[in-house]
């Protein structure tokens, strides 16, 4: 679709600015990204921990090099600049986004578009902006080499300016939310049919962090950990005393500053460079779920995913994918958050490659009895790509709403099968018993995610074998 401009942007202004500043974001429309990165420096970790520079036992870590000198500056997309391909336009603001929660039915909508018009939202990471890496993205990054050019504007504005000043660092999440955006005609009972139309680094870089006691390796309670595997074998022991930095121990982590070379995700270790492909997509797609009378209520933490989809963290939901979302809330209130630049199925270390992304999306009310949404898509989100259709399976689809959530991959994985002999025979009409044979001779399933507190499996039905 063409870039926002004259009529369509007057409409957009109208129609979908919701609490924005006009004036700012018609003087931002007009403007072209002239940003690059001349100086991103090469993938290195940074411990907090002692201090910026240095790894978890406080040793020096490296000092950051030239970056990609020689090579083609990569456009860097500040808020509202550059190629904006949606009908609607959504930047993320320090008054508009939620800081470690989503959105409840309750909430007040802060953009409104007609159902199958198309938004691009400017997501933004939480790495470099929180609280145990110093909550100043131009100083975070800077000391790793990254001119103030390439660092954005919504990162600083955020980090400076969100409103919730007292944020509880060991009770939040860490994701900054975008949104919701309500759809029209949307009621509960219906699905909400997302389809991905392209997602965009907006910098050339990203952060994979390890926060010590999480991950696929978390320390749990009880005298035994599990498998005898203990948090010293993960990480070299966090530092005692973190006085000097104003961080407490508890806070240390690992950090990888890792740059974007040639579309790839570059980190380096010793003489050692790593190169991997970049899968750009949003971690968190969901609508409002959690029935609170607050946006800040525990069950709405930005955390664990739900049935409404949220830090749902499964890697083929980039570009050309689709994910359908059963609707609690009228207008559905969709949001967007936690946005990667590459995961592998597990995201293992606590984090992917995390790093703020330009996402455009089409929104689309699919009414029961339509045939708009595959039948399971209306108790249970559910995924698909042009090559395969995506059953998910949660080990506590309620989140937080009932008190704690469970980590058991066991229900994860049998609530993925369930969903995939349930779409196997009623959308595709196969006996179940023959569906649950090929499943086990043909199908793949995959853990999404071991890190959220509610862990994932997705299933992967090859649309090839189905003629």
């Amino acid at each position: 679709m063409a870039d926002v401009v004259g009529q369509e942007a007057a409409e957009v202004l109208t129609d979908g600015l919701g609490r924005r500043n006009f004036m700012g974001v018609v003087a931002a429309l007009g403007a072209l990204s002239a940003a690059s990165v001349a100086g991103a420096a090469p993938a290195m970790a940074t411990g907090h921990g002692p201090g910026r520079g240095t790894d978890a036992s406080g040793t020096s870590a490296g000092t950051p090099g030239a970056g990609s000198a020689g090579k083609a500056p990569i456009d860097v997309l500040q808020p509202a600049r550059g190629r904006i391909r949606g009908d609607h336009y959504l930047p993320s603001t320090p008054d508009e986004v939620l800081w470690g929660y989503v959105p409840t039915v309750n909430a007040a909508p802060v953009m409104t578009i007609r159902s199958g018009r198309t938004v691009t939202i400017d997501a933004l990471s939480h790495e470099g902006i929180l609280e145990d890496q110093g909550r100043d993205p131009l100083e975070y990054f800077g000391a790793l080499g990254v001119d103030r050019s390439s660092v954005l504007d919504d990162a600083v504005d955020i980090a400076a300016g969100y409103r919730r000043t007292e944020r509880r660092f060991d009770v939040d999440g860490p994701h900054i939310v975008t949104g919701p955006i309500a759809v029209e005609g949307a009621e509960p009972g219906d699905v909400l049919k997302v389809e991905t139309l392209e997602a965009v680094p907006r910098v050339p870089y990203g952060v994979v962090s390890s926060r010590h006691g999480k991950g696929g390796l978390a320390v749990q309670p009880g005298p035994t950990p599990p498998a005898g595997i203990t948090l010293d074998e993960v990480m070299p022991p966090v530092a005692t005393d973190n006085r000097a930095s104003g961080i407490p121990s508890d806070y240390g982590n690992v950090s990888v500053f890792t740059r974007i070379e040639k579309g790839k995700g570059v980190m380096t270790s010793g003489d050692l460079t790593v190169r991997f492909p970049l899968r750009p997509f949003m971690g968190m797609m969901g609508v409002a779920f959690a029935d609170a009378d607050g946006l800040t209520a525990p069950e709405a933490n930005s955390v664990p995913p739900t049935l409404g989809g949220g830090n749902i963290d499964i890697r083929h939901l980039g570009a050309g994918s689709t994910f359908y979302l059963p609707v609690k809330a009228p207008g559905a209130l969709f949001y967007v958050g936690d946005p990667h630049m590459g995961m592998g199925d597990g995201e293992v270390a606590l984090t992917a490659m995390e790093g703020s992304l330009r996402g455009t999306f089409r929104l689309t009310v699919c009414k029961p009895g339509s045939g708009d949404a595959p039948s399971v898509a209306y108790s249970y989100p559910f995924g698909e790509t042009k090559d395969a259709w995506i059953p998910i399976g949660l080990s506590d689809p309620d989140g937080l709403a009932g008190g704690g959530v469970s980590g058991d991959l066991n229900v994860a994985m049998r609530r993925a099968i369930i969903n995939a002999l349930d779409f196997l025979q009623q959308d595709r009409g196969m006996d179940r018993a023959v569906a649950y044979a090929y499943l086990s001779a043909a199908a793949d399933f995959a853990v999404s995610q071991v890190v959220d507190r509610t862990v994932g499996v997705h299933g992967l039905i090859s649309k090839a074998h189905f003629g």
